[in-house]
């Protein structure tokens, strides 16, 4: 599980965030979904310890996110950033093996070496294993990244934005490979997403966020109410059923 215990972050007089309490259950994918400024990225930040925060506790697996050893968190939780500074000269599977590093230190074993082949395999880039990182397509190269943090083989999987700058077939595929991960591999993914419609269709559960509050969390069958959407990203949304559950029109 994820607690959050009023927990704040500010920047200056004009941005403030919390205080944020909420429970996260372990296991499936939860989404945090809300308008640009809502503090959807600076939440999962602070629960990844890349980010401060000013006030209150963030448990993850019942360990005190601010208090534990590094090594320690990095064997229960990784987290993905929307920025990568990865060098380009990488292989994918020299990528990937980065996931390693909380275990083998560098010195990747027998062992390491089967568990970077299985998520190379996962995420369906054997073939490219030995390409450089820049000679991928966008889609390719976010597969690999996000390989590479499943590979970690933490409990716990953040990701901040793992749809940016994916088309839309590129997106379902990364949303189906995540599917998969919570389903198959027994992972607790939380995502930052965009696209309500993508948070609809592979999430069990959504955090939809509002100026620095959370304003609803709940089953999607809870979140997707067209009053509670329009009010939330203060647009009028409505709400029809397709063939794979709710969709949001705008």
């Amino acid at each position: 599980m994820i607690t959050l215990r009023s927990v704040r972050k500010s920047y200056g007089d004009e941005v403030r965030i919390g205080p944020l309490n909420i429970e996260i259950p372990k296991a499936g994918i939860t989404s945090l979904i809300g308008p640009n400024g809502a503090g959807k990225s600076t939440t999962l930040l602070m629960i990844g310890r890349l980010l401060n925060m000013d006030e209150g506790q963030i448990r993850v697996a019942n360990m005190d996110v601010a208090r534990s050893r590094s090594n320690d968190i990095a064997k229960i939780l990784t987290i993905l950033r929307q920025e990568n500074h990865f060098i380009t000269r990488l292989t994918v599977r020299q990528l990937v093996g980065f996931g390693r590093f909380p275990y083998s230190r560098g010195r990747l074993t027998k062992e390491d070496e089967a568990i970077i082949s299985k998520y190379i395999g996962f995420f369906e880039l054997t073939d490219l294993e030995h390409r450089f990182l820049d000679e991928l397509s966008g889609g390719q190269r976010q597969r690999a990244y996000v390989a590479m943090v499943l590979c970690q083989e933490t409990e716990y999987v953040l990701l901040d934005e793992p749809l940016n700058n994916l088309d839309i077939a590129r997106s379902v595929q990364m949303m189906e490979h995540l599917r998969r991960a919570a389903n198959e591999l027994g992972r607790t993914i939380l995502m930052v997403l965009h696209d309500i419609n993508f948070a609809a269709r592979y999430s069990d559960r959504i955090c939809a966020m509002k100026n620095g509050q959370i304003a609803a969390f709940g089953t999607v069958e809870d979140i997707m109410k067209p009053d509670l959407l329009s009010d939330i990203f203060e647009t009028k949304i409505e709400i029809i059923k397709g063939p794979y559950g709710k969709i949001a029109v705008y």
